[in-house]
């Protein structure tokens, strides 16, 4: 995002400063849950090939925190168990989302982490409630993002009315199926399941790990149980003065930005993909494929706003630039659509809008906080950010309307100002898209203990466990005895980032086809398992 250069001149010229060693605090209190844990939480093993230590297990906790002796739902909880004489307690994970799923995030952190140090913790997923395995599980209109959906820029009133229709009738069929459920599914509640986890697990603290949304719910959880907070890393990070409107339009500008970097990789590797060497040109072939799909889906399945989608997830992550490019120029140069239609079939789990995913992402933010319940704002708005950066301004939006029409009404955003937290540990890249680089600072001055550590001119979403071993290092010191970096300025540790990707002409059309099994780096691996949009 732009705004994030000008933040960032200050950034770069910050020294990594000294290194402060917090006392480990793996002590007497938590040293002895494990004992709590057996009579609490019955945990099964649920072994896989990859974790052949993996357990399961459920807790129960109140739908309603306000009548705890009321309705009870369930949370889903994966756990990789510690084996290490030390023991530093629970370490809970998210992925983000909000809607994302954190079972498969507990051995993918543990197996990622060097084995000293993740057997010293129990690291513990957890399906958030409304998510995947907990239930009731959200799924408030199946088939919502079927293609082919209307061109989501509403260049005429028949466009605009259809996809009003579309965000209309998803809100009401939310707020007719779950109306029991959706006024409690919101950022509050979940850190108060968070917290509930703790207790079943007999932990005096927890320590926890978030990425995008994930840090969201560290910065609530750390606010209303500031006691709680052993230790705390968050990676990607959400600006809460931005929840939940503001934050989706700064979103905008950053993805477009992000979709320009795509752009210029492609010009430079001309050789293969011959669109050729001006990234302006390229960009403009891009727009004339979306409005040739516009009128003819490839497929049947990928019109303009499925061409979005597609490209968008390239601004999470530039390990999918290789296989968007090679979609991008089979269709430009050879007419041939069966790599972009295998491209949009391997992204949709990548933008997270299965049904269950995108339910739970409506219900929290529409809930958390107010949105514009006037249509002529969104309209004003959105015009005015796609003059400016049209890759995403008019789908973000129609994936956030429902808001608009929210069956419930909204709380009031929390003030996650803290001075009472130990140190904690936060990751920021500079270009990142989902969660731009201005919320990384500015979490950094609200949490007073905290340090920031910057991948400087690093542009994936979700930046530790994914390759870059500056950044892994501070996490490991960390997690190890609490060792944070202290600098002078902006931040206070200053990473390279990881080298952009080459082509491959093995690798086309892609992982992406075969629905990304076959991870060839670690941010393959995290970027399948991070959540939907920040």
């Amino acid at each position: 995002m732009r705004r994030s250069t000008a933040v960032l001149c200050g950034a770069t010229v910050v020294l990594a400063g000294t290194l402060t060693a917090v006392p480990a605090e793996a002590t007497t209190a938590s040293q002895s849950a494990p004992a709590a844990q057996a009579s609490k939480v019955a945990w099964k093993t649920c072994a896989t090939e990859d974790s052949p230590t993996l357990q399961c297990a459920t807790v129960k906790v109140p739908l309603d925190y306000a009548r705890p002796q009321g309705r009870k739902i369930t949370l889903a909880l994966s756990r990789v168990p510690h084996t290490a004489s030390r023991y530093q307690g629970p370490l809970l994970v998210n992925p983000g989302g909000p809607g994302g799923s954190g079972l498969s995030l507990a051995p993918f952190v543990a197996s990622s982490l060097p084995k000293a140090v993740a057997s010293q913790y129990d690291v513990i997923g957890f399906d958030p409630r409304g998510v995947g395995e907990s239930k009731p599980a959200l799924d408030c209109k199946p088939g919502h993002f079927d293609p082919v959906r209307p061109d989501s820029v509403p260049r005429t009133a028949a466009i605009e009315k259809a996809n009003l229709a579309r965000a209309k009738a998803f809100a009401k069929a939310c707020g007719t199926k779950y109306a029991d459920v959706l006024p409690y599914i919101n950022t509050v509640n979940a850190v108060k399941d968070m917290d509930a986890i703790r207790t079943a697990l007999g932990a005096q603290k927890i320590n926890y790990f978030g990425y995008s949304y994930g840090t969201y719910l560290g910065q609530v959880y750390a606010k209303l149980f500031p006691n709680r907070v052993r230790r705390l890393v968050l990676d990607s990070i959400v600006d809460p003065g931005g929840v939940w409107y503001d934050a989706n339009i700064s979103q905008d500008y950053a993805f477009d930005a992000r979709q320009k970097a795509l752009m210029a990789w492609i010009a430079k590797y001309d050789a293969t993909y011959k669109l050729g060497k001006d990234p302006a040109r390229i960009e403009a072939k891009w727009y004339a494929m979306r409005a040739a799909l516009a009128k003819h889906p490839a497929g049947g399945k990928v019109g303009a706003s499925e061409l979005e989608d597609t490209f968008i997830p390239g601004g999470y992550y530039n390990g999918y630039w290789p296989s968007l490019a090679e979609a991008f120029a089979a269709y430009v140069n050879h007419k041939d659509t069966a790599p972009l239609v295998k491209a949009y079939e391997g992204m949709a789990a990548v933008d997270a809008s299965g049904d269950n995913g995108y339910s739970v992402y409506t219900a929290v933010q529409c809930r958390d906080v107010s949105w514009p319940r006037d249509w002529n704002q969104w309209r004003k708005d959105n015009w005015a950010v796609y003059k400016k950066a049209p890759l995403m301004a008019w789908n973000n939006a129609w994936y956030n309307a429902p808001c608009a029409f929210w069956p419930t009404k909204a709380m009031k955003p929390v003030n996650v100002a803290n001075s009472k937290l130990p140190p904690v540990l936060l990751f920021q890249a500079t270009d990142d898209a989902a969660t731009p680089y201005q919320g990384g600072v500015a979490v950094h001055r609200l949490l007073k203990h905290s340090s920031l550590v910057v991948e400087n001119g690093g542009g994936n979403h979700g930046i530790t466990l994914g390759g870059n071993a500056c950044l892994d290092a501070y996490l490991v010191k960390y997690l190890t005895d609490g060792t944070v970096p202290r600098g002078r300025g902006v931040a206070d540790a200053v990473c390279k980032k990881t080298a952009d990707p080459v082509p491959d002409a093995a690798a086309a059309p892609s992982a992406l086809a075969a629905g990304r099994t076959a991870a060839t780096a670690p941010g393959d691996a995290l970027h399948r398992l991070l959540g939907a949009r920040g």
